[in-house]
């Protein structure tokens, strides 16, 4: 279940309350319910806070509105439990049945999850502004990918033309650094920074992840092992990544929408932190003499899941993704 399958799942919900009369609005149902990460590890898989919402409107407290809410929402397909946290939050956690479905919905998709098929028209001819040409292909790319008509943006300008900036950074570099600081910030633009093979470069840590997921495929396809279902409890840095992942197609439409493809920059950097954290404390491969596993095959199916997301965002972005570093 994706952040916005969940999202309408939560909206039906409340709905469906409404009219089963356990909720009383002095107002219209809202259109739109937000679900989001929680801000913490215990807490569920989603949150969302759809009951300090309304309750202005039922005149009843947050957490009793979140209570009739929790009860319904507990029930509905995919859901495999609902805490309610003061001040009136939901919390959300989903089945493993989601979660399988999610990794197989990004390999079914590959390079499309998240990128849409929209036809646009050309893309806009450059102006020789260095900042303001590698945002205008960026917001191409973004409608091209959701059909949503990014707004013009006027971002912070930088005193080197486009050909200084290739020669210095090459094209990968100097399109993160021109994306990845939102618009109105003034990007760094120091090859020392943008350069350095080393985790502590933003763009490098995402490619890297990158590089790492498809050298474990390589590697499972040589012990013949292949990307499975999940099966049990899943370890909390598979919960996390799983988070992020699903949250792709959703930051892209938000970039789209508000002209932001700084918010994709950011999403695959916390993608990849959380993909490395992921391989250090599930292993995705047999060790010695142990034999591949279940468990192995659907690691290596989140691994190769999380891969994709990294492509996808990267290409987005006008920046390649390399399968070995």
């Amino acid at each position: 279940m994706t952040p916005a399958e969940l999202s309408r799942t939560v909206l039906a919900t409340v709905r469906r309350a409404v009219e089963a009369d356990e909720l009383s609005l002095t107002g219209p149902v809202p259109e739109r319910v937000v679900v989001r990460r929680p801000p913490r590890p215990g807490c569920g898989d989603y949150a969302t806070n759809v009951a300090l919402q309304l309750a202005p409107l039922t005149g009843a407290a947050p957490l009793a509105v979140a209570d009739v809410i929790g009860r319904r929402l507990a029930a509905a397909p995919g859901i495999a439990r609902v805490d309610v946290a003061a001040p009136g939050f939901l919390n959300i956690t989903l089945q493993g049945e989601s979660h399988e479905a999610l990794v197989d919905l990004v390999r079914e998709r590959g390079s499309r999850y998240g990128l849409g098929e929209h036809q646009v028209g050309a893309a806009p001819a450059p102006t020789g502004e260095a900042r303001a040409d590698a945002y205008a292909a960026a917001l191409h790319r973004l409608h091209a990918a959701t059909g949503i008509e990014p707004p013009a943006r006027r971002p912070h300008p930088v005193r080197q033309t486009p050909d200084e900036l290739l020669r210095t950074l090459g094209a990968d570099a100097t399109a993160w650094a021109l994306l990845r600081p939102p618009a109105e910030d003034a990007p760094r633009t120091g090859p020392a920074e943008h350069l350095a093979q080393r985790e502590s470069n933003p763009l490098f840590l995402v490619r890297y992840a990158h590089a790492r997921s498809r050298a474990l495929l390589r590697n499972a396809h040589d012990l013949g092992l292949e990307p499975g279902a999940a099966s049990g409890r899943r370890d909390p840095a598979e919960t996390e990544l799983l988070g992020l992942i699903a949250d792709f197609p959703r930051t892209v439409e938000a970039a789209a929408r508000h002209g932001a493809p700084d918010r994709v920059a950011r999403l695959l950097e916390r993608t990849a932190d959380a993909f490395l954290g992921f391989h250090d404390a599930c292993p995705v491969l047999p060790k010695g003499e142990e034999k591949p596993s279940a468990v192995h095959g659907a690691r290596l199916a989140l691994a190769d899941a999380a891969g994709t997301v990294l492509a996808n965002g990267l290409t987005l972005l006008g920046i390649s993704a390399p399968r070995h570093l």
